[in-house]
């Protein structure tokens, strides 16, 4: 973990990109800028939040009121210091009161300002996201490669547990208009372990699992009884090391968008509706074949408006 000195001295350096040095820009950007690349948890960004929303009173707050202001235990608010790199709260203040001090000085931003700003970075950092997005899929041959075994994959098993079960919905729900037999897990423990049991003894080779920040063990546990059925792991997640990726036969990373209390999945999201259009390419005659079907069904049923 960063000392307070390291930690003061990255809040200070001269950010990427040729922005200015950190002493000249909005006292808002400066306090964003020590909350970036770390992964906090909800809470720890309703701390932050917090933080940038009432920086002028805040940073002079001891840590019984701040916690207080926000809604949170004391140890909670010593955690979310630490998890920057500081030793404790105190040392987070002692570099927050510059910007206080600064902000007091220039022309003070007004609450909304603050809030639409946030925002509006919070958009910038998933722009960001898609850029590297981007450039990672400028080489399309392992989307290709991964979405042509899980459309060989019969069953085809997608796992998302936690936050991650509204991708692993997502990509099912679209998958099941193209492949014949695609069966979703988003409950950990046995019941995922059966559920993967019953895919392998049905003739399933491929397991595509998300995994997005936090991560949970019962994830690890999953991906690890996967494995041990016999099934091969495809993951979609934001690592690019770690237990989790250890586990997988192949990785897919995107960048989750941590700027707001919960995260946005904007570059996960593009990534997953990749690799069904992989999936599409490497079997069009059978794809075809479904999705007329499919929207026979809808018409006769009335499914849409």
């Amino acid at each position: 973990m960063p000392t307070d000195q390291q930690a003061r001295a990255q809040a200070a350096a001269i950010t990427p990109g040729g922005d200015p040095p950190e002493h000249e820009r909005a006292p808002a950007d400066r306090v964003r800028a020590l909350f970036d690349g770390h992964s906090l948890s909800p809470g720890q960004r309703r701390i932050a939040q917090y933080l940038i929303d009432h920086l002028t009173e805040a940073a002079f707050l001891s840590i019984t009121e701040l916690a207080e202001r926000v809604g949170v235990s004391q140890p909670s608010v010593t955690r979310f210091a630490t998890a920057l790199g500081f030793s404790g709260y105190p040392a987070l203040r002692e570099v927050l009161q510059p910007m206080a001090l600064s902000a007091v000085a220039g022309t003070p931003e007004t609450r909304e300002e603050l809030r639409r700003n946030e925002l509006q970075a919070a958009v910038d950092a998933e722009i960001d996201n898609l850029e590297n997005l981007r450039r990672v899929l400028a080489d399309t041959d392992q989307v290709l490669d991964i979405g042509r075994e899980l459309a060989r994959s019969k069953p085809l098993t997608v796992l998302g547990l936690r936050i991650s079960v509204s991708l692993a919905e997502y990509f099912a729900y679209a998958a099941r208009r193209i492949h014949p037999d695609v069966r979703v897990v988003t409950r950990g423990g046995s019941v995922a372990y059966d559920a993967l049991l019953q895919s392998r003894s049905a003739g399933g080779t491929w397991v595509l699992a998300f995994a997005m920040p936090r991560h949970a063990h019962e994830t690890l546990a999953a991906l690890r009884a996967a494995r041990r059925t016999g099934l091969k792991v495809a993951l979609i997640t934001d690592l690019t090391l770690g237990p989790l990726v250890d586990e997988a036969d192949a990785v897919l990373t995107a960048g989750t968008g941590s700027r707001l209390v919960f995260d946005s999945y904007a570059a996960p999201g593009m990534l997953a509706a990749a690799l069904l259009q992989a999936m599409v390419d490497a079997d069009p005659e059978r794809t075809q074949a479904r999705l007329e079907s499919y929207e026979q069904v809808a018409d006769q049923h009335n499914f849409f408006l």
